[in-house]
């Protein structure tokens, strides 16, 4: 299984595809029970689509919905393993009765954890605020990870329980002086306030603290971390932060994205920071048709059911075959013309002989070639030979084996807006990204390093306008456009300050 990994999709389908067995802890935060439509928070199709799911009936309709995933996680946790579902009041007790009891066993339920928390409160209510939330905690079976949390004593001093040097061997300071236990009722973690330097702009973000209490209690290092609600990222952020290995699942391209981009932020200068990989909708054209060429003929080759040879030398030209030996050729490119046909239909026979005579006369496929496209000269010799010879090579272009994605364009045009004394500048900026999906949101990175990477200084800009003051000197600014694909584009703007700004 493969781990450190954002997957952008349903978390239901995704689910089944985990092995049994192979998750330590799940910490799940699913949109609540309000009905409300501050529920879609990025607003992207991906996320409205779930939304709209969950309220086709009502409470029954959502407990389902939320039912048939935590079947799933129930079933990928290890023995040892425990989830942790945070909710409202909306939904809580159903949530416990009908999906968490029923699924995981009254036995192993371990804790209601109550989250309290402070905030505004509209003024002249008829009944008390409500500033807290659940975290059911239920384990997979008797035998759980549980490392023991402890906070400091208010007056910072050490104590003994009640117990006096008089009890004499019952007094054990030890068991005292490392701070007070950790109890189900949680007041001394605020929620992620707008000033804070963790908030990436997602409203329903949880704060790291809590996340760091869960996971450092019901995990161990090297254990996996899944989320399949990322949301913000905040779950794994903060395992990767403690050395965990993590799964992180959502249905929204900004969530994942988003995501993506504080795991790049929080890795900035950390030699020891993981690597991570992000699964998208679709592949990168160019990515796919300029990337090495032998790992995208392998590649391929599995994605369309076969097996890729590995020998490269003595194969004639073959790249591939299927599981009854049909060979596979692959082309990484546009535009395959007739001569690619010839060869392949020489290759064929020459490999071997007896399957290409079998195939022909059970009238099947006596080869498959892949490429990006064919010319009219191949697609015409393919209609000849089938016609006229009863030969049936079968053309297959990459987009039907996997979906594939062009990335978006991007310009951004700069504009300065007023000049200090000192000869600082105020610069606006303003990026047009184009794509066909759409464009979902831009994020831009004020200082950039091309050694680092992009590092968001704004990782949420909805309209592509930003501006900044800028010093005499050079200045490198990187905007990223993401679109509906979760495609992306980067334009760098090398900008000289001085007199005037020129762009370089």
């Amino acid at each position: 299984m493969e781990v450190n990994k954002l997957i952008l999709g349903d978390n239901l389908e995704i689910l089944k595809s985990i092995e049994s067995d192979t998750i330590d802890l799940i910490y799940l935060d699913p949109p609540f029970f309000s009905n409300r439509n501050y529920e879609v928070i990025w607003g992207d199709d991906g996320e409205v689509r779930s939304f709209q799911d969950r309220w086709s009936g009502g409470m029954s309709h959502y407990i389902d919905w939320l039912n048939e995933r935590v079947e799933q996680m129930c079933r990928i946790l290890k023995p040892t393993g425990s989830i942790f579902l945070h909710c409202d009041w909306h939904a809580n007790a159903n949530i416990r009765v009908e999906i968490l009891d029923k699924i995981f066993g009254s036995n192993n339920f371990r804790n209601e954890i109550i989250w309290c928390y402070t905030g505004p409160s509209s003024p002249g209510m008829k009944q008390f605020p409500k500033k807290s939330d659940t975290v059911y905690w239920y384990s997979k079976s008797s035998n759980w990870i549980f490392n023991q949390i402890r906070v400091p004593y208010k007056d910072g001093k050490v104590h003994t329980g009640g117990f006096t040097e008089k009890d004499g061997s019952r007094l054990n300071p030890d068991r005292y002086d490392k701070g007070k236990p950790i109890e189900n009722y949680w007041i001394d973690i605020a929620v992620a306030v707008r000033s804070s330097n963790e908030r990436i702009g997602y409203p329903t973000q949880k704060p790291e603290k809590l996340l760091q209490r869960i996971i450092e209690c019901a995990s161990n290092e090297g254990d996996t971390v899944l989320d399949p609600f990322v949301g913000g990222g905040t779950t794994v952020a903060v395992a990767d932060r403690l050395n965990r290995k993590w799964i992180g699942i959502d249905q929204s391209v900004q969530a994942v994205k988003v995501t993506e981009l504080r795991l790049h932020k929080l890795n900035d200068g950390n030699l020891f920071g993981s690597p991570f990989t992000v699964q998208l909708h679709k592949y990168d054209y160019d990515t796919l048709r300029y990337g090495d060429a032998f790992e995208f003929e392998s590649w391929i080759v599995q994605q369309f059911g076969g097996t890729s040879n590995t020998k490269q030398r003595g194969d004639f030209g073959l790249d591939g075959k299927m599981p009854d030996n049909t060979p596979i050729q692959v082309k990484r490119s546009d535009g395959i013309g007739r001569n690619v046909i010839d060869n392949f239909l020489s290759a064929v026979k020459r490999a071997d002989k007896k399957l290409y005579d079998k195939n022909i006369e059970d009238k099947k496929p006596i080869g498959y070639i892949i490429a990006f496209s064919f010319g009219r000269g191949a697609v015409e010799e393919v209609a000849r030979l089938k016609l006229k010879e009863n030969i049936i090579i079968e053309l297959v272009t990459v987009d039907k084996i996997v979906p594939i994605a062009k990335k978006p364009t991007i310009t951004v045009a700069i504009n300065e807006l007023s000049r200090d004394e000192k000869g600082v500048c105020e610069i606006e900026f303003t990026a047009t990204g184009q794509s066909e999906s759409g464009i979902e949101f831009y994020s831009w990175d004020f200082e950039h390093d091309t050694e680092k990477g992009f590092r968001a200084s704004v990782i949420i800009d909805k309209l592509g306008k930003q501006t900044a003051q800028f010093k005499a000197g050079m200045h490198v600014i990187a905007v990223k456009v993401v679109d509906n694909d979760g495609m992306e584009s980067v334009e760098i703007i090398k900008l000289k300050v001085n007199g005037k700004i020129e762009r370089t």
